[in-house]
């Protein structure tokens, strides 16, 4: 038996056989070609990337037809991609100025492509380059003649595994052939695992050597839950794993029922639990798990994949179509979070060396504010068609806060001489995730609707580690002492100025911290869609009385692990059918 680790990106349990595929990357050597060979070379690498364009439109037709519209938009960015000159061009100039193979080429254009998204603080963003990735890698296949295994046609049904999977690969998965699927790379935000989890199929990645410890027939038990991959399990982890598996979909049930129900304490505390979106096409999964609103709706998706800029009627006709659909709740509009680097336009600033910690977010759009202002119109022309709130990232100030609201209050003067409708009284908030803020956050209470606490930077910020940095993840811990101040002064701070406080970072949607956030005093908590029934239901046994006592006694821990000791070990002993006594959920 072996038992592998990663990254459970969409919830469930398979246990079956597995079907190893080839997903490895193409190996590439620089070879030099004659004067001659130079036109044949050009006319080849053509025919590869024509072959790529018709493999993916012909799986795009496909998806319309088996699955609707609802995910087109990734293959469409992949197709943007093969028709984006900067790759095909520069491809082309490689060959002709260094005498060199299409392959070789290609591999170097591709890494400057995406050595683009390297140092990028948002994690849906980061992983974007992956598709440039996928794409690359479809060329250089049809370039050497070495075809995809197909997963389409699965003889029988099997948990599939690779190396990597690109979304095209997911898209043409049989449901009821395919299991489960696991690989050695990937992430939460790739477009494969935003299929996995529409899919509803168990998924892991991150697995790092999967691909060649298991073999296609051996057997494998697949935990997206936790992020646990067994292969040929022993006798007794097989029969617990059956026993997890019917648990787990004994709970999918009930937590359908609990979805539509308040997340109110037995004791009357309701807290607002609403959904982080990611893109547009989520929104009707949101409302099926509970969502009472969207807390953070991240915008930058608009800037991806494309070599102009968004346009103002881009901007509205997406927010829009959001807030009708979500109506009568709210929705979170962040302005976008990217850096000079990452946006389609020249900018006259030289390469960061640390761009997490440079020209991004709202610092970036204040400095080049016609950007900034074709996103605000759109978004206030939104605010006509139902409660759309509009939240700034990465404000270090009241001073950065006071210029933002300056460009929004030129841009409401521009509407109204133009006649054009928008909400007059639309909320304006912060996002607090750099230190700075947590600690001036009584003075930016006194000029903000609403705060929203980011808790994936700030403990970046606050620890001043670099979460995936394997030598120093260890380090990053919700329940450290001084993350723990840093929220209960951000709450008090937002309540004493009589405003909502927030919060829409990953530990917002972690079941072991329910009941800590809960005792914190936060009025909204903001997730993944999957954690919304699940949060609810350790909701609705709680207390809040009981909650208080829990982060008091937390807080007042001079270690992280003994905070961590205390939570986990009081909140398995508290719901012993939810949480395990490693702290992690049981279904």
């Amino acid at each position: 038996m072996k038992v592998f680790h990663g990254i459970g990106v969409s919830l469930g349990i398979a246990i079956g056989k597995a079907y190893l595929v080839d997903r490895d990357r193409i190996s590439v050597s620089r070879k030099s070609i004659t004067d001659e060979e130079v036109k044949e070379e050009i006319a080849r690498f053509k025919r590869a990337v024509a072959t790529s364009k018709d493999q993916l439109q012909d799986i795009r037709k496909k998806l319309s037809l088996d699955i609707g519209e609802e995910h087109g938009y990734i293959l469409d960015s992949h197709l943007m991609i093969l028709d984006d000159k900067m790759l095909v061009n520069g491809a082309i100039e490689m060959i002709k100025g260094q005498m060199v193979n299409a392959e070789y080429a290609l591999k170097e254009v591709i890494g400057r492509f995406m050595s683009i998204f390297d140092g990028m603080g948002d994690e849906y963003l980061k992983e974007r380059k992956g598709d440039i990735e996928h794409v690359g890698e479809r060329i250089l296949r049809n370039l050497s003649g070495k075809a995809l295994d197909s997963v389409s046609d699965l003889p029988e049904e099997a948990v599939v595994i690779a190396h990597d999977l690109a979304p095209s690969d997911t898209f043409q998965m049989r449901k009821d052939r395919v299991m489960a699927f696991v690989t050695d790379i990937g992430s939460s935000t790739s477009h494969t695992a935003i299929m996995a989890r529409s899919l509803e199929m168990p998924a892991v990645v991150g697995l790092e050597v999967i691909s060649r410890e298991v073999s296609t027939g051996d057997p494998i038990i697949v935990d997206g839950n936790q992020g646990v991959v067994v292969v040929n399990p022993d006798q007794a982890t097989f029969l617990e794993y059956l026993e997890r598996q019917r648990r787990y979909k004994y709970f999918e049930k009930e937590l359908v029922k609990i979805s539509k129900l308040p997340a109110r304490t037995q004791d009357g505390h309701e807290v607002h639990l609403a959904a982080n979106l990611e893109i547009p096409e989520d929104v009707e999964g949101m409302q099926e798990h509970g969502a009472k609103g969207i807390g953070l709706f991240r915008t930058e998706f608009l800037f991806m994949n494309r070599k102009d800029l968004p346009s103002e009627e881009e901007h509205f006709l997406a927010c829009k179509k959001i807030v009708e659909k979500m109506e009568p709740y709210h929705v979170i509009a962040r302005t976008f979070d990217l850096g000079g680097d990452k946006i389609p336009v020249p900018m006259p600033i030289k390469g960061e060396t640390n761009p997490a910690l440079g020209l991004r977010a709202v610092r970036f759009s204040l400095l080049r504010r016609e950007i900034f202002k074709v996103q605000l119109r759109g978004i206030l022309r939104a605010s006509a068609y139902g409660d759309i709130r509009l939240m700034y990232p990465m404000i270090s100030g009241v001073s950065e806060l006071r210029q933002a609201n300056q460009v929004v209050h030129e841009a409401m003067d521009e509407l109204r001489r133009e006649k054009i409708p928008f909400n007059e009284d639309i909320k304006i908030g912060v996002m607090i995730e750099i230190p700075s803020a947590a600690v001036t956050a009584d003075l930016i209470a006194k000029e903000a609707d609403f705060f929203s606490v980011g808790t994936n930077d700030l403990i970046q910020y606050a620890m001043a580690i670099d979460r995936l940095n394997e030598h120093v993840a260890y380090l990053y811990e919700p329940l450290h002492p001084a993350v723990l101040r840093f929220l209960k002064m951000i709450v008090e701070a937002g309540h004493k100025a009589g405003i909502p406080v927030g919060m829409c970072g990953e530990m917002a949607g972690e079941p072991l911290y329910s009941l800590v956030l809960l005792g914190l005093g936060f009025d909204e908590l903001s997730m993944n869609q999957y954690s919304i029934p699940r949060m609810k239901k350790l909701f609705r046994q709680s207390e809040m009385k009981e909650a208080a006592r829990l982060t008091e006694k937390a807080i007042g821990l001079p270690t992280a692990e003994e905070a961590r000791k205390l939570v986990v070990d009081y909140m398995a002993g508290r719901f012993p059918e939810d949480i395990g006594a490693d702290g992690k959920l049981m279904y």
